[in-house]
């Protein structure tokens, strides 16, 4: 991967997750200023995470099927800027439902499409464990970025320039798909079937459901972090350095990677992930005080960053060749929109029946589950045979 390719990957990953930095904390809030109620608004949110249950999957068996990820990536980042201006013409609550819907369906491409096109391209010159950290931390910069200036702005401004930033921000995302590259995909037919039987390997549905679990476990987290500082007594500036702490702890790890994955399998380092994840919500269950939450938080650059890095690894050594961009959706289906979605809806049943801190009782049961599920995978050697 020469350098001007690995430019154009780290921004597009700083871009599009600048766009998840501008979504995240504040579209809320421009649909609470349209007028819209919580329980509206909250119906608006759900299509971040619904619209990843079937999109991820259907575009990655597209690409799988026509053996060209980029243009497809091409093709949804113009089409995702072309949806996102018609914000400007939305009045009706049905229209913004319908734009949620629509755009973030679109959306859903980039992320697995853009991993696989990365992976791909690091595993074809073998530098998947010194580079790929490298690249990818560009998106937790683009997060940290976006949450700062975004905030400061509407601070000033006022939350009316929301539309106006996401333009901007999908606008230059599209432009730099097209200096994205990756080396010529293997032309193969695709095999009926040959999907399943990726998937009757027992090692790959435990692999699944440990990804699950372990956004399950973290849809409290981004769902309720926020409220849970609020209800201690800490005020918004504060409640943003606690997120941009665990964000920029992410990127460190990102950054020394290869250190990591060099000298430990992808398994043992999910293993280790899942153990941290089981400490770092107990601490935020039990133990809410400053210094606690500074370290808990910290502990992002495990339970998110680690996590993130050894299951891409992983993923790559079952799904090769045309199943490549259907591997990365499948694991997007399964974590981020199943285990995403479901985890929401029990941690806000908890948050109301019960005490909040519950909720990260609720993540810490479901990381030791995740690393139950790893457990039972078969040791290498019996792999191979």
């Amino acid at each position: 991967m020469t350098p001007s390719v690995r430019w154009a990957f780290g921004s597009f990953f700083f871009l599009y997750f600048a766009y998840v930095g501008l979504v995240s904390p504040f579209a809320s809030l421009f649909f609470l200023d349209r007028g819209f109620s919580v329980i509206e608004i909250a119906v608006l949110m759900s299509m971040l995470q619904i619209t990843r249950i079937v999109g991820p999957f259907s575009w990655g068996w597209l690409s799988d099927y026509l053996s060209n990820r980029i243009s497809i990536i091409r093709f949804c980042a113009c089409l995702a800027a072309v949806v996102f201006l018609s914000i400007f013409f939305l009045q009706s609550y049905a229209a913004f439902f319908v734009w949620m819907f629509v755009l973030h369906t679109i959306l859903s491409s980039l992320m697995p499409l853009g991993e696989s096109a990365t992976v791909h391209a690091l595993f074809k010159d073998n530098s998947f464990d010194k580079r790929y950290g490298r690249l990818r931390l560009w998106g937790s910069i683009g997060f940290i970025a976006m949450v700062l200036f975004a905030g400061e702005l509407f601070q000033r401004e006022g939350i009316e320039l929301y539309p106006i930033v996401g333009a901007v921000i999908l606008t230059f995302l599209a432009f730099v798909t097209f200096r994205l590259y990756e080396p010529k995909m293997e032309r193969r037919k695709m095999v009926k079937g040959e999907l399943l039987v990726v998937l009757f390997n027992p090692d790959v549905r435990w692999f699944l459901l440990s990804g699950f679990f372990m956004i399950f476990a973290h849809a409290a987290l981004y769902v309720f972090y926020s409220l849970y500082l609020a209800d201690l007594g800490y005020d918004k500036f504060q409640i943003g350095l606690f997120w941009a702490l665990g964000v920029a702890a992410e990127v460190i790890f990102f950054y020394y990677q290869s250190k990591v994955l060099s000298r430990l399998d992808a398994e043992v380092v999910l293993q280790i992930a899942f153990g941290i994840g089981v400490f770092r919500f107990i601490l935020i269950a039990f133990f809410p005080v400053t210094w606690v939450l500074i370290a808990a938080q910290l502990m992002h650059a495990g339970t998110f960053g680690a996590h993130h890095s050894a299951a891409t690894k992983l993923l790559q050594r079952w799904f090769t060749g045309p199943l490549q961009a259907r591997g990365q959706a499948l694991m997007a289906t399964v974590s981020y929109g199943l285990g995403g979605t479901l985890g929401g809806l029990v941690a806000g049943w908890l948050w109301d029946a019960t005490q909040p801190r519950n909720v990260f009782v609720m993540s810490a049961l479901a990381c030791g589950l995740a690393g139950m599920a790893i457990q039972k995978m078969r040791p290498r050697h019996r792999q191979a045979q």
